[in-house]
């Protein structure tokens, strides 16, 4: 018993291992194209069948500790359940408004930023910053903390961040920032609603409702939260905004210009297919908050279940050619319960809806206006709490400059 007992725990090192070096090659593996749910050998319980990551997510029969991965902070959750709805609806709502307004500027946007040649991802990164910056810090805000957002983004966000910036480096700078965010956070709650600055009015326009996400996350949290979670919590609208419709729009970029016959393609279509392919959100954590069983698997308090949506995604049981990227599967849209690219259940993305609105302008813009081919810099998928496309570089040259009867 004692041989099999340190065979096992050297299996479980063996596989922590490997998943650390290739978590995504790792669980892939493991999965084979066959499995619902597994206790992998990295020591986690991991799902990769639809109906048991919905049962997961959605925790209806609550066999699940309750988890909101976006309001989760350093110290801890941040508000009510309540709280986290209002804030949700209240950025969706804020990004809705800043979308249909600034619309008709997306095609000199994309001119300005992509053309003639562009490196992702960073590029649909700062398309995507430049294009809501007054919604993720508004104009009035201390010019110290719009460098402290800029800084976080290059910092924390954008892919290969870890790379290029070392750790106390890091650290040091999250520190300060955060120490600006804490303060911008309490001089808006001390103005009030009703006060210059505060956080339910939009200087100058005499008009209601929160001027950017800061305003939203300290409104919603309420007087009493912490300071230092709202700050937090605004961090998440950064990644969530810059970080993950950034990725997502590589993904469909690339996607799009490796495959040239996408062109003809709906841009919807082409949006739907790459984050089936590559959800940007592609693991999930959880823990059961008591013993129960999971797809004919006992799962229990001490365990770390993991929904992997990349796996989902792909699952052949679900999908016709899991594979490969065909856009026209979109064509007649499946009621398919193996898609999930937001989440699923009550913590799904609140604005999955506006995110879907602005990636489908943006392709429809670069396919319909431009021609695009794209060069390859090598390596894979850039793996971290987001799934970001691989480095490449972007050719985009105008439709309308094409020489009579070229392409």
């Amino acid at each position: 018993m004692a041989r099999s007992a340190e065979g096992g725990t050297a299996r479980r090192l063996r596989g922590a291992a490997a998943y650390r070096h290739d978590p995504l090659a790792f669980l892939a593996e493991e999965f084979g194209g066959t499995r619902d749910v597994w206790r992998s050998a990295s020591g986690r319980l991991c799902v990769a069948g639809p109906q048991a990551a919905r049962e997961v997510l959605g925790n209806r029969q609550g066999t699940f500790l309750e988890t909101s991965d976006f309001f989760h902070t350093r110290t801890g959750v941040l508000g009510p359940r309540t709280a986290q709805t209002d804030i949700g609806r209240a950025a969706r709502d804020l990004l809705r408004r800043q979308l249909d307004a600034r619309r008709d500027d997306l095609p000199r946007l994309v001119g300005a930023r992509l053309a003639p040649a562009s490196s992702w991802p960073d590029a649909g990164n700062l398309l995507v910053r430049e294009h809501l910056r007054d919604v993720l810090l508004c104009p009035e805000a201390p010019a110290e903390l719009h460098g402290a957002v800029d800084g976080i983004i290059d910092r924390a966000v954008l892919a290969g961040a870890r790379e290029r910036h070392a750790a106390l480096s890091r650290l040091r700078f999250r520190r300060w920032a955060m120490r600006l965010l804490v303060r911008e956070t309490e001089a808006r709650r001390s103005a009030g609603p009703g006060g210059p600055g505060g956080p339910g009015m939009r200087t100058g326009s005499g008009t209601g409702g929160p001027r950017d996400l800061l305003d939203v996350a300290v409104a919603g949290a309420g007087p009493s939260a912490d300071p230092g979670q709202v700050a937090e919590v605004y961090l998440s609208f950064l990644f969530a905004t810059v970080g993950s419709i950034g990725f997502a729009l590589g993904w469909a970029v690339h996607l799009a210009g490796t495959h040239p016959a996408a062109a003809d393609d709906e841009p919807a279509w082409i949006v739907r297919e790459a984050l089936r392919l590559w959800p940007v959100a592609w693991l999930f954590s959880r823990t059961p908050s008591r013993v129960h069983e999971l797809a004919d698997v006992t799962a229990g308090p001490h365990d770390e279940v993991n929904v992997c949506l990349y796996l989902v995604h792909r699952h052949p049981g679900h999908w016709e050619r899991p594979d490969e990227f065909v856009p026209h599967r979109w064509a007649a849209p499946p009621h398919e319960p193996a898609f999930m690219p937001f989440g699923f259940g009550a913590h799904s993305c609140a604005g999955a809806t506006v995110t879907m609105s602005l990636l489908e302008d943006l392709i429809r813009i670069i396919t319909r206006d431009w021609h695009l081919s794209i060069t390859a810099s090598g390596g894979g998928p850039q793996l971290g709490p987001a799934l970001a496309p691989p480095r490449f570089t972007a050719e985009l040259h105008h439709r309308a400059a094409a020489p009579e009867g070229g392409e």
